[in-house]
Formats: structure tokens, C-alpha cells, sequence
């Protein structure tokens, strides 16, 4: 074959550009920082997670990872920088089942779908719980199903963190599984619901799990019910189990936890993140803080299992939502 000198000057620099993506993936990290994205502002708890595993995967990479706080829009504004930045590994997502399935399903204002997103490894289960008021006559999830299914009773009062939130929708199709009627009170966070709740302005309330609210129930001044887990690190241990309901056992639903890059980054640099956050979950003080927070810590998995993990976790929001007759608004 003949070529021309610009032809072939031309087909050169196809090739090469081609090649790029791939040559540079191959040596990812190399000597550039990596931007880690926690969807909230500063000082919350998503915040403290991503910041203790910076510190991990930024050993196993041998580069330095930088914590990017982008709050807004409920998390929306944090999953859409990265989904707007290269898809080269260098920005990835401390993310949830929140922003990364539930904001897409129910917000036409993400403009993004879960599947635009690859979970590179999952990292945790936290803990959900069904606190009651001091003095609701019940003291169990099945006490409490029956109490609110009496008959000629008035909807009990739940507070939830916001209209839209995973506890909101968890608590409607809890309604709706076990045939109960709820009135949602929503607030602007769990701390103000939790002080409600205290407080026997609601009946009850579905909230993340906290340190405090064992000291809390201690003093009789809430009740836990239940948590929403099967399984639970071993500082909750004394926690009752929703698998432990004769009602409603399989009502199993946690705040699923993970890091998410682009879904057309490159395989070796998904990989290569992949093994740097396995590597981080297997360091037992990192552990330690987290399960003592509530946090279910995962093993590491292949990228096979953590790809079924993000497929299994969206189908099931996808049936909850589904259930509930829900729409993007």
C-alpha cells in the first residue's frame, strides 16, 4: 500500500488518539491527583466517611486524593460534577443509593439515570432505624404494625428528613405492605425530627441510626423498634433485626454506600480504583470508627459482584418506587 505523507500523517494521529484513553488508564493514577466528590457540604458524616477512606486510597494509589464537598440539590449537584468531568478514574463519587437511584427516579432536575454511573466497590450498609415516641403503647415492630392497623384509628404522625428522602418513601411503603395509614411531617434533617419525636410531636420516625439514640432510649426518651437490617456490625449488636419480625421480615432496606465514576471510564482504571478502596476496607481502624457509627462494612469484591450489587440495588428501589405509584416531578 502507498501513502502520501499527510495521509499517513493523518492515520498515525488516528491511531494514536485512539490509543490515548487506554495508555493513559494503563498508567493510572500516574502523577495527578485525584478528586474524591461528597455530595454535601463539609462537617456531615458522608463528609467524615470519604475523608477517613481518602486517606486509605490515597496510600494504595500512592497519589494524592483530594476531597471535594459539592452540596446542593439533595446530592444531585455532587453526582452530576462527576458525571461532567473526564471519564478517566480522576473524579469519582462517595455516593448512595440517594443521589445515585433515588434522585433520578424521583426528580426530573438530576438528568442523569442510575445506569450513567459504574459502582466500582461497594463500601457500606448504614444502619436505618424505626424509633417510636417514649410513650407509644408498643415495643416491637409487629406491637407497632398492629397498633397501627386497630381498627377506627387515626393515622400515626411519622417525621422523615424531607419530602422525597429513602426514609419518606421507606415509611409510605411500609404503609402500604402492611396495610397502615401514615401521616408524613417532614423536617429539614434528622436532628429536628429526632428533637420532635422527643418531644411527642410524632408518633414515630424513621431516621438514620445514631450513637446517641441508644443513650437516648436508655432514658426512656424514645423507643427503637427495630432496625431495617438483617445484619449488623457488632457495636449494634443488641439492636433488634427486621428479619427477627413475624410480620414483615424481608422489609430489609439500608443506606447502601459506595464509590461511583463514570459508567465509560476505562476498565483498568475502574480496576485499579476498584482494589485501592478494597484495600481501605480491609484496615481494621477504618472499621472500627465506621461500625461503630452503624456502618455495615462490606468485603472487597470483584468488579463482577460490585456490578450485580448496583444491579440488585437499583431494582429494588425500582420496585419500591414502582409500588408506590411514584413519579419524577
Amino acid at each position: 500500500m502507498r501513502w502520501n505523507l499527510p495521509a499517513r500523517a493523518a492515520a498515525i494521529c488516528l491511531a494514536a488518539c485512539a490509543a490515548a484513553p487506554l495508555a493513559q488508564a494503563a498508567d493510572y493514577p500516574g502523577d495527578k491527583p485525584l478528586s474524591l466528590i461528597v455530595p454535601y457540604p463539609a462537617g456531615g458524616a458522608s463528609d467524615a466517611s470519604a475523608r477517613q477512606f481518602g486517606v486509605h486510597i490515597a496510600h494504595a494509589l500512592k497519589q494524592q486524593v483530594i476531597v471535594e464537598n459539592v452540596g446542593g440539590g439533595a446530592g444531585m449537584l455532587g453526582a452530576r460534577r462527576v458525571l461532567t468531568s473526564a471519564p478517566d478514574g480522576y473524579t469519582f463519587l462517595h455516593g448512595s443509593a440517594n443521589e445515585v437511584i433515588l434522585s433520578p427516579f424521583l426528580n426530573t432536575a438530576a438528568r442523569y439515570k442510575p445506569e450513567d454511573f459504574r459502582l466500582t466497590q461497594p463500601i457500606s450498609e448504614a444502619t436505618i432505624v424505626l424509633l417510636a415516641r417514649a410513650d407509644l403503647p408498643v415495643s416491637t415492630v409487629d406491637d407497632f404494625i398492629a397498633y397501627a392497623k386497630r381498627p377506627g384509628a387515626k393515622p400515626l404522625t411519622f417525621g422523615s428528613v424531607g419530602v422525597g428522602s429513602l426514609y419518606h418513601i421507606m415509611t409510605e411503603y411500609l404503609g402500604r405492605r402492611v396495610g397502615a395509614e401514615f401521616l408524613h411531617v417532614p423536617y429539614r434533617g434528622a436532628a429536628p425530627a429526632l428533637q420532635d419525636l422527643i418531644g411527642r410531636q410524632v408518633d414515630f420516625a424513621v431516621l438514620p441510626y445514631q450513637q446517641a439514640m441508644e443513650g437516648m432510649a436508655a432514658q426512656q426518651q424514645i423507643k427503637i423498634l427495630t432496625s431495617f437490617s438483617d445484619t449488623l456490625p457488632p457495636p449494634l449488636a443488641k439492636l433488634p433485626l427486621i428479619s427477627q419480625s413475624k410480620t414483615i421480615p424481608d422489609f430489609v432496606y439500608t443506606i447502601a454506600g459506595g464509590y461511583y465514576v463514570r459508567q465509560d471510564t476505562p476498565a483498568p482504571a475502574v480496576d485499579t480504583l476498584r482494589r485501592a478502596v478494597g484495600y481501605a476496607l480491609e484496615q481494621p481502624d477504618l472499621r472500627e470508627r465506621m461500625e461503630a457509627e452503624g456502618r455495615l462494612l462490606l468485603r472487597p469484591m470483584s468488579q463482577q459482584d460490585a456490578d450485580a450489587y448496583a444491579v440488585a440495588q437499583v431494582a429494588k428501589y425500582r420496585q419500591m418506587i414502582d409500588a408506590l405509584g411514584l413519579k419524577p416531578m
